[in-house]
């Protein structure tokens, strides 16, 4: 017949076993554990690679990708890489890095501070629930789509 004594709860008082086919039993709690899996959300970590003399202009396309990264809900690592004599001036680093998280302070939150590892400082910073209203993507396009619309002669 195929059919087994599996204990269902053993720390119950009295334990509890049905007779029942094992391997039917394995698959489902297979199948169970892996729809489970499906339902979890993979959050990743992100990096941005920074230098300690950045220009703004540089620092502006880093800070709108680490932005994107945010809003689709991964967390980013900030870390400022240290060249020769740039490690006598870590505090200029630290500012880079300040600034950084200033200008994200709107859409995260700052998960760990600071710290030096070798000659990369780095930091992680988590997006938090609240998402400004000029970050839709939608947005722009459905506004360029009304503005086609309104430009267009009436009949």
């Amino acid at each position: 017949m195929g059919l087994d004594l599996v204990e269902i709860a053993p720390t119950a008082k009295p334990p509890v076993a049905k007779i029942i086919d094992y391997g039917k039993l394995r698959y489902h709690q297979a199948k169970k554990e892996k729809e489970s899996k499906k339902a979890q959300v993979q959050i990743k970590v992100k990096e941005i690679k920074l230098k300690p003399n950045i220009d703004t202009h540089d620092l502006q396309t880093k800070l709108k990708h680490a932005r994107d990264f945010l809003l689709k809900g991964n967390k980013v690592r900030v870390s400022i890489m240290f060249r020769g004599r740039e490690m006598l001036h870590i505090d200029l680093g630290e500012k880079v890095v300040q600034q950084f998280c200033v200008d994200l302070s709107d859409i995260s939150a700052l998960e760990s501070p600071p710290k030096m590892l070798g000659r990369t400082m780095s930091t992680v910073i988590a997006p938090t629930g609240k998402r400004p209203k000029t970050a839709s993507v939608e947005a722009p396009k459905k506004a360029a789509e009304q503005n086609k619309k309104d430009a267009e002669p009436q009949k």
